[in-house]
């Protein structure tokens, strides 16, 4: 298991249509990983995972690029109960860290991200002071740690 921790996703420039000022971390792992001719079965990206009243819809980059690793995901959860979080509801594409492991590194990658389904808009506090730890909640960082921990765990077997 490999874990990549990396920034610079919030450094884009929405004045712009390039896409590409965004997630230049992620960018610049995937043209540049920490070993030559690295794989990976596939990549699962955290992402504003842990605040009250959370819903994971399913990301439409990862629907189309890595379909088999979101129903692992999304029917591991709803198996533990927490289909409440990871809703059977397709969301719309964004552009975030998992394009780029996918489209750059070739690995299939799930975003795993609370966002309004319809709108694809994220909580009122997101890019604002008031995301903070005030807006996590316990229960949501437990249901996602608990489903990631067991579709890992189920790698293993």
């Amino acid at each position: 298991i490999d874990i990549l921790l990396d920034d610079l996703e919030d450094y884009g420039d929405e004045s712009r249509s390039d896409e590409n000022t965004w997630c230049l971390g992620t960018q610049y792992w995937s043209k540049n990983p920490h070993k030559p001719s690295y794989v990976a079965q596939y990549g699962i990206l955290l992402d504003m995972v842990g605040a009250k009243g959370a819903t994971f819809p399913r990301e439409g980059n990862s629907v189309e690029y890595a379909p088999y690793v979101v129903k692992k995901i999304w029917n591991k959860a709803a198996h533990l109960g927490y289909s409440n979080y990871f809703i059977f509801e397709d969301g719309t594409s964004i552009t975030d860290d998992n394009y780029y492991v996918i489209t750059g590194a070739n690995i299939p990658c799930v975003d795993i991200i609370n966002m309004n389904p319809q709108t694809g808009r994220f909580g009122s506090y997101h890019h604002t002071h008031r995301d903070n730890m005030d807006i996590i909640d316990k229960n949501t960082l437990k249901a996602v740690g608990q489903t990631i921990l067991e579709v890992v765990w189920e790698e293993q077997k």
